[in-house]
Order: structure tokens, then sequence, then C-alpha cells
């Protein structure tokens, strides 16, 4: 229990004053909306510009950490998205939607400040790995199913296009990009603007995580209880459930599978929203699968924390 107390309870603790703040009409929604661009399309993209920049990537990026992960991630979706169409015989827009839910874990709101709280900043290296193809990863798979399901029988061309298009107007996607672009060339950035990337990367996190609570209260459960049990069971047990074999089977180090593991286990993010709403389709079980799941990581996250050495 002092893993529950030390470590996770700190993070909620951000998340619940952001909830509050909201539920008391401290913050509007506009005022929310402006937090959370603030950290989605600034704060955040500097974080991982920066830490891309500064990872040694032969080291960090171990074929057997990402194969671990992504293998649970990738049949997370395939299990969600059939899950969707043979159990609640949603439509198949939907199904990818749905799929997308269980694909995406919260590995940066929630992931890095676990973490980081667990096993301190110096074993976040094996998370950033993780999250620099996280983004890339998941909305390729996402928006590629989803334009395959919207133009059957359409040109492969025409649905290409459009998956670059969302892919590169993502800033998320933009900034890990920059950041291996300055790693392979081996450029070091001038004094000054790394302090002023430092700054901006350690608002990001406290601010992201207040504004997660805000977002989650605009987003109440209702409806959908059985899909929404459904997708939260594949993202916090089985896509974890998965990583941790596989990161056995592989013989990844100690430190690797934490942050695997720790990652893997995380709630979807609220990017499943994002997607959701994007193409209008599964939106209330999207956020209701953030919201509910969120609330999970409280438990489900401090049992995986006992199992890890």
């Amino acid at each position: 229990m002092q893993a529950l107390a030390d470590v996770i309870l700190p993070v909620f603790l951000v998340i619940g004053f952001g909830y509050v703040a909201r539920w008391r009409n401290l913050i509007s929604d506009a005022q929310v909306d402006g937090v959370v661009w603030f950290t989605q399309t600034f704060a955040i993209p500097c974080l991982l510009f920066t830490a891309i920049s500064r990872l040694d990537l032969g080291q960090e990026f171990d074929w057997r950490l990402l194969v671990s992960f992504y293998t649970g991630a990738v049949i997370s979706f395939g299990l969600g998205f059939a899950g969707a169409r043979v159990l609640f015989k949603r439509d198949w827009e939907d199904c990818v939607a749905i799929g997308f839910v269980a694909l995406f874990s919260n590995t940066v709101l929630l992931g890095l400040p676990i973490s980081e709280r667990a096993y301190g900043p110096e074993a976040l290296a094996a998370n950033y790995a993780i999250i620099a193809l996280h983004s890339p990863v998941c909305y390729a798979i996402g928006i590629t199913t989803m334009e395959l399901m919207r133009n059957r029988g359409g040109r492969l061309r025409d649905t290409g296009q459009r998956v670059l298009r969302a892919m590169f107007h993502n800033a998320l996607v933009i900034a890990i990009a920059l950041g291996f672009a300055v790693n392979l060339s081996g450029l070091a950035l001038p004094r000054v603007m790394d302090d002023a990337l430092d700054m901006m990367v350690r608002a990001a996190l406290p601010a992201a995580l207040f504004s997660l609570g805000g977002v989650l209260y605009r987003y109440r459960p209702e409806g959908d209880l059985r899909t929404i049990a459904y997708v939260v069971a594949l993202s916090l047990v089985v896509h974890p459930a998965i990583t941790y074999g596989l990161a056995k089977a592989f013989g990844l180090s100690t430190e690797a599978l934490r942050s695997a593991v720790v990652t893997a286990a995380m709630a979807p993010g609220v990017n499943v929203y994002v997607f959701a709403n994007m193409y209008g389709r599964a939106k209330r079980v999207a956020a209701s699968s953030a919201l509910i799941g969120t609330g999970m990581v409280m438990l489900t996250g401090w049992v995986w924390l006992q199992i890890l050495p």
C-alpha cells in the first residue's frame, strides 16, 4: 500500500484538483481547453522533442522492449475491434474507434509520472523509447484502419494521402520527428534554447495532469457500460499481461521490463476521445473509458507495481 500512497496518489491528486476545480466552476470548459491546448500543442511536444533529441538511440531502442509493448498494443486493438463487432454488434467504423481505445495507453500523462515516482527520473529512458513511437504507430494503425473502413472500394492512393495528411498535422508526431532529426544529426542546440525548452518541459506534466482532470469531468460515464468495461479490461489487464510475458521471455532488463509494463498498464488517454471525435464515432465509449480507466489505475497500477521486480 505504500506504493499507492507514494507513487500513484500524488498523480491522481493533481488530476483530482483539476476535476474539482471544474466541478465547482472555479475554471470553465473554455479555460480547461486552453490548458489542454497549451500542453498538447506546446509543452508536451517540447518534452518529447527534448527527451528524444537527448536519447542514446543505440542503447535505448531495444527491439525486445518495443516488440513486447507494441505486440500487446496491437493484439489489444484487434481484440477491441473484434469484440465491438462480434460481441456488441457495432458497425465497422465504431469498431475501429473502440479498438483504438484499447490500443492507445496514456503513456505520457500517467505512464511518465507514475514511472518517475516509482523508479526515479533516471529510469525513464525506456519510457521515452516507447513514447517516441507511440503516437506515430498508434495513429498510423487507427487512421489507416478507419480510412480503409470508410473508403471500402475507394482508391488506395487517396486513402494513403488522407492518412499522411492526418499524421503530419499532429503536433506530437512533428515533435518526435524533429527530436529524431536533431539526435541523428548530432547537432547541439544553443544553451539558451535548451534552457527555454527545459522551462517548458517542467510545466508539461503538472499542467497536463490538471487539465486532464477538467476534461474527465466533462465526459462523465453514461451508457455502453459493457463495451466500456470490455475495452478498459483490455487496456489495464490484457495489454500489460502480454507485455509482461513477452518481456520476461525475451530476457529484458529489470529497468526496461518495469517501463514497458507500467506504460502498458495505463488507462486509455484523452487522445482516444480526440480520435473518436475526429471521426464522430463511439465518442461516449472513448470518453467514458478514459474516465473510468483512469480511476481504476489507482488499483490496477498498484497491483502491477507489486508484481514487478
